[in-house]
């Protein structure tokens, strides 16, 4: 009778090296999805914070064109003054945020911006020649064109996150995911009433 044993040992061999392969293939794949779900999130984030700079880089024009009207009231300019400084103590790092307490002192410092910049729009209805003069118009359309690309690349954003959260913890990416160092990401949380584009509108009534 022959021996099977290198037989039985060969085999034994090849379904190891089939079972490395196919895990090498799974993780290549997990891996690859994930690099791609991660950097749709930097995309998306990055996105965010352009929209969220040219809107703080038109507050100073804004403040500049409303102070030219007579007795504007100081403490709603003052208001957005401050605002805009807490903004940009908010800093975050360049690349996606990774933590929680930083990106939500982030969207309460952009919150409160959007809620001074409210007040103003709202107090400059009293102001008749303001809202007639075309620089005040001009910046009204900036300022809603950017509140609206804004909420677009907010609602991104959030669905990225959402997308890379969920890939990491199912299967088989969940098996990979720590181990290349792909971590659940905080998600992009606002009230409510801050999720509507704010509505900016000097026409004449």
């Amino acid at each position: 009778m022959s021996d099977g044993s290198p037989r039985r040992g060969g085999r034994v061999l090849a379904i190891v090296l089939i079972v490395l392969v196919a895990v090498g293939v799974v993780a290549f794949t997990s891996y690859n999805g994930l690099v791609s779900r991660k950097e749709k999130v930097a995309a998306a984030w990055s996105e965010i914070d352009n929209q969220y700079k040219r809107r703080n880089d038109l507050v100073p024009n804004l403040v500049a064109t409303v102070q030219g009207a007579a007795d504007f009231e100081k403490s709603t300019l003052t208001a957005v003054t401050d605002a805009r400084a807490s903004v940009g103590r908010a800093q975050l790092p360049k690349d996606v945020p990774t933590d929680e307490k930083q990106l939500t002192a982030y969207i309460h410092a952009q919150q409160g911006l959007s809620s001074a910049l409210g007040r103003l729009f709202s107090v400059a209805e009293n102001y008749p020649d303001l809202k007639a003069s075309a620089g005040f118009r001009d910046l009204q359309v900036q300022l809603e064109g950017t509140e609206n690309r804004i909420n677009v690349s907010r609602q991104e954003y959030i669905r990225a996150v959402q997308d890379y959260n969920t890939t990491i913890k199912r299967f088989p990416a969940n098996l990979f995911s720590g181990l290349f160092g792909f971590d659940p990401l905080p998600q992009f949380k606002a009230e409510e009433k801050n999720l509507e584009v704010p509505v900016v509108d000097f026409s004449d009534k």
